[in-house]
């Protein structure tokens, strides 16, 4: 339960030694920075002279890489090969993006790993997380990080619950799964591969694979009242 294996498949992701040697999936977001200090970094593309490159010798971009001017990128940074990085988008360093990664206007991505067609093209914010492949983030999604009450945050199922050990930790999400526009994944949601979660939704704890999240909602027309229709005829 919990393993890398059981969310992402790592046949064609540039960088599967994240994940070796991991027990839990999150694992792979402590070896970060001990990855980083082993990576050479290089950047294979004409940068835009509105783009800020933050700790420059610390980011690597991969050929046929768009970097849209206004982009602000902090490393260290791995950006693959074929991603879009659109205007207004913020990168703020221990990242690592596959290869054909879409990061949009007005997303933050810090300390967390896309794997290759991820996208988090429209709004969201991406904190402490990990997206599997093809993974599409709809506008707006947010992956909290941190408790309300600052608290170490646990992986929880079934009744049984494991101990992270971390204090910031957002969301693992499985390969192929679609979060609608405007959800809420609090600290520690685990979703499973190619499952499907509805818009609007706020949510946490864990989700298999090839589940569908909605909630039920029993919509209702009525006719508007005397009072209010007059005004609006007038």
């Amino acid at each position: 339960m919990w393993t890398s294996s059981q969310f992402f498949s790592l046949e064609k992701f540039p960088h599967p030694v994240l994940f070796r040697d991991t027990r839990f999936a999150w694992d792979a977001l402590i070896h970060l920075k001990d990855f980083f200090q082993k990576t050479s970094f290089k950047i294979k593309i004409p940068i835009p002279q509105t783009v800020s490159l933050v700790n420059k010798q610390w980011i690597s971009i991969g050929e046929g890489t768009v970097i849209e001017p206004g982009v602000l990128i902090e490393g260290p940074c791995i950006i693959g090969t074929h991603c879009q990085i659109r205007h207004g988008a913020f990168l703020r360093g221990l990242v690592v993006l596959g290869d054909h990664c879409t990061v949009g206007h007005g997303s933050e991505i810090k300390k967390s790993i896309l794997m290759n067609g991820a996208a988090a093209a429209h709004l969201c914010y991406v904190g402490d997380s990990i997206l599997g492949t093809k993974v599409n983030l709809g506008a707006g999604v947010k992956c909290s990080n941190v408790r309300l009450d600052g608290r170490e945050i646990a992986a929880c199922h079934e009744g049984v619950r494991v101990e992270t050990g971390l204090r910031k930790l957002g969301a693992i999400v499985g390969d192929g799964a679609q979060i609608g526009c405007n959800c809420v994944l609090n600290p520690g949601t685990f979703i499973g591969q190619k499952s499907l979660v509805y818009p609007l939704l706020n949510i946490g704890g864990y989700i298999p694979s090839y589940s569908q999240v909605q909630a039920v909602r029993n919509w209702i027309a009525k006719p508007m009242p005397e009072t209010i229709l007059q005004k609006l005829l007038k």
